[in-house]
């Protein structure tokens, strides 16, 4: 289950675009979209709002740019202090003088904030404060892309990104890229001025004939990396590669990129189509977090690039996003340090999908490489977030807090995303100390504690229910085979006791009183009768060809002794005698064999009919008889409080077993009955009854003792009721 919230939300006048928080104040963020050139009615405008509630952001001041240029299409904060920011923005001039060959794209501008107690007027109620509206700036516009050659003049600025200013001379590189040229460009700046003027351009990177940047991202590496200050490290991504390189500033020279990281070609007999890289993002100098889409919208994935000091790279770490992510379409990343620094740090990410919903995840990294344990772990889905597509995300700057901050107020971040449907929506999360128990300089603000990944809660999660079904496969076989519902694979019968399993085997008794499971002894019983008919027909059989086969033999042998000794005349009429009786004999075997194969049938037939009947009184025949008891009882003696008990004894005239109802206490022909229940007789009665039972075959050890429970067994003939009798054996 996702994790409580708070967000706030914000209608404007105009579509957004881009968004950016200040980065020394999270109470402050700066958004700017518009309607662009044209009479479509809708302003071009950046507007600087007030988040420091949780649950209500508001209007500070707007800067309303011109309806004959084009909209804000990119922003980023370059600097801030308590009284201002400033900004660079992306803003095409108008078509009119991009056609003379004329496009002040890169501007920059300065927003006065308002003074702390006017920021938070609506706690107040203070109605003037709530009107103020501070004083904005625009400090300078610049062309710095090569201009376009192509007859329709379409570029415009796609990406604006600023790295920290350097903490000790406080340089700052920018960087910008193009969208829709014929060419694509990026154009690398030292952002630290307070305009756009003069040569001030660092370097050009040219991105070739129909190829542009995705995103580009900037790292400082004189924190970490020993190097002298302004030295940064630049990374950017196209659709299908991933590029990185070292610079500094003012060192007059060409950067020369490295490829770190290039898709690969579909194999010959796939689909021509391949993942597309849409953003990217530095994590430490040697560590990048890249956002790909995959093919035909079906999903997208986060992926760790670890590069070397070469700028080689090479994937370490894949997250593949919420499924109802088909497309991404926006990235953005803050890092929760320590003070001082810890081994390994956080990062939180949040992915944008085409969706309208937002994905937060978190990555436990160390500061430095190698890179061997890295952790992705979801954090949360916000669904739903604005009511049409998600065009920017931007995340607060986390400051680490000092050891005496631990005790002090929650800390929180803040997420800012806006959509062309002029909505802006700040999302809050709460961090968490970790660890939470200790108390040490190592402590740090978490949004997830460190733990097992994604990927290993969920095989672990595999693991343990698939435990769980073969456990329970297990019992259900063991116990169906203990009831007698299934064959003896497990020979589960032998674990338990001879009580504790007559109580348990208890078969199954279908509807009309019949058991699955018929008695073992009847069917032997029957086997063995079937047995002996088959014996004594193939017995007549035999004797029946003997008879035939002598009597050949006698006709032939007096047939030839007429031949030998007698005339002519009488040796004919012998071989026309012996030929009759040999036609005689053969008449006779035919019918013998079609007799035999009659009487085989018929006899087949009666047998199985006979075995199937037999089977199935044997089976129920007790459980019957108790049946036919209780509809008796119900028929005759509805009201009575006498109760007739079945009894089933030994006849000793006939050596059979017998059974009937009788009321104790009843006496006939003088003789009090001398009966007693099952479970009253001692051990060596009870086996020696269910011994005379199982050779009746009208009860199998399979069926337990429990049917026997409730009836009388005794010995004298006199002492059984007359309401009911019935010869079992």
């Amino acid at each position: 289950m996702s994790p409580a919230v708070a967000s706030a939300k914000l209608t404007l006048s105009y579509p957004l675009y881009a968004s950016d928080f200040d980065p020394q104040n999270d109470n402050f963020l700066l958004v700017g979209g518009g309607g662009g050139e044209g009479r479509t009615g809708v302003g071009n405008k950046i507007t600087l709002i007030n988040s420091s509630r949780k649950h209500t952001i508001s209007e500070v001041v707007d800067i309303d740019l011109s309806r004959d240029e084009d909209s804000v299409t990119s922003l980023a904060i370059a600097s801030s202090t308590v009284s201002s920011v400033t900004a660079f923005a992306g803003i095409n001039s108008s078509q009119a003088d991009q056609n003379a060959g004329k496009n002040d794209h890169l501007r920059s501008f300065r927003l006065e904030y308002p003074p702390p107690k006017r920021a938070n007027a609506e706690e107040s109620n203070d109605v003037g404060a709530q009107a103020y509206r501070g004083q904005t700036a625009a400090l300078g516009r610049a062309s710095l892309f090569t201009p376009s050659t192509a007859p329709k003049k379409e570029t415009y600025q796609r990406v604006t990104r600023l790295s920290k200013p350097c903490k000790i001379n406080g340089g700052q590189l920018g960087a910008i890229a193009t969208g829709l040229a014929p060419q694509g460009e990026i154009v690398l700046f030292d952002a630290k001025t307070n305009g756009p003027m003069g040569p001030w351009v660092e370097a050009r990177i040219p991105l070739g004939q129909g190829v542009e940047a995705a995103d580009v991202d900037i790292i400082g590496l004189n924190d970490n990396e020993g190097s002298p200050p302004g030295n940064f490290a630049v990374a950017y991504c196209t659709d299908y590669e991933v590029h990185a390189f070292s610079m500094a500033l003012k060192q007059n020279s060409t950067p020369e990129p490295r490829l770190s990281y290039g898709e690969p070609h579909p194999d010959v007999f796939a689909g021509k189509a391949r993942p597309k890289f849409r953003s990217l993002r530095f994590i430490t100098p040697h560590l990048l977090l890249l956002l790909q889409n995959r093919p035909n919208r079906q999903g997208a994935d986060l992926l760790l690039l670890e590069l070397s000091s070469s700028f080689q790279g090479k994937i370490v770490g894949r997250k593949s996003l919420h499924r109802g992510i088909n497309a991404a379409t926006a990235l953005s990343v803050t890092h929760l340090t320590s003070s001082p620094p810890s081994e390994s740090n956080q990062l939180v990410a949040a992915v944008a999908g085409q969706d309208t919903s937002i994905e937060t995840v978190t990555i436990e990294h160390p500061i430095s490489p190698p890179y061997r344990s890295l952790k992705f772990k979801t954090h949360t889905l916000l669904r739903s977030v604005h009511p049409q597509q998600i065009t920017s995300l931007s995340f607060s700057v986390s400051s680490p807090p000092v050891a005496t901050e631990f005790s002090a107020s929650p800390h929180y971040i803040k997420l800012a995303s806006t959509s062309i449907a002029s909505t802006v929506v700040v999302h809050t999360f709460p961090l968490f100390p970790f660890p939470p128990a200790q108390k040490s300089a190592k402590r740090r603000y978490v949004l997830t504690p460190p733990g097992r990944s994604d990927a290993a809660t969920m095989g672990l999660s595999i693991i343990f229910s698939a435990l769980a079904l073969a456990l329970g496969a297990f019992f259900l076989q063991a116990f169906t085979e203990i009831r007698g519902g299934s064959p003896d694979y497990l020979g589960a019968k032998g674990w338990l006791s001879q009580r504790v399993h007559d109580y348990i085997a208890i078969p199954y008794i279908l509807e009309n009183g019949t058991s699955i499971a018929p008695s073992t002894t009847a069917i032997s019983t029957l086997s063995g009768s079937a047995s002996q008919s088959a014996s004594s027909i193939a017995d007549q059989v035999t004797n029946t060809l003997s008879d035939l086969t002598s009597s050949i033999s006698n006709t032939a042998a007096a047939a030839a002794k007429e031949i030998l000794y007698d005339t002519p005349e009488e040796a004919k009429a012998a071989v026309s005698s012996a030929l009759d009786a040999a036609s005689s004999a053969v008449s006779e075997l035919n019918a013998a064999s079609e007799a035999y194969s009659a009487t085989a049938s018929s006899s087949i037939t009666s047998l199985s009919s006979s075995a199937a009947s037999r089977a199935s009184a044997a089976s129920h025949h007790v459980r019957d008889l108790l049946s036919r008891h209780y509809e008796y009882h119900q028929q005759h003696l509805p009201d009575s409080d006498d109760v007739h008990h079945m009894v089933i004894h030994d006849d000793e005239a006939s050596g059979k077993l017998k059974a009937g109802f009788h009321r104790p206490g009843a006496e006939e022909g003088g003789n009090e009955a001398k009966v007693r229940k099952f479970e009253e007789l001692s051990n060596k009665e009870k086996e020696l009854w269910k011994q005379r039972l199982r050779e009746a075959g009208v009860w199998a050890v399979d069926e337990g003792e429990a049917v026997l429970k409730g009836v009388f067994f005794g010995s004298v003939a006199g002492a059984v009721g007359a309401a009911v009798r019935e010869a079992i054996g």
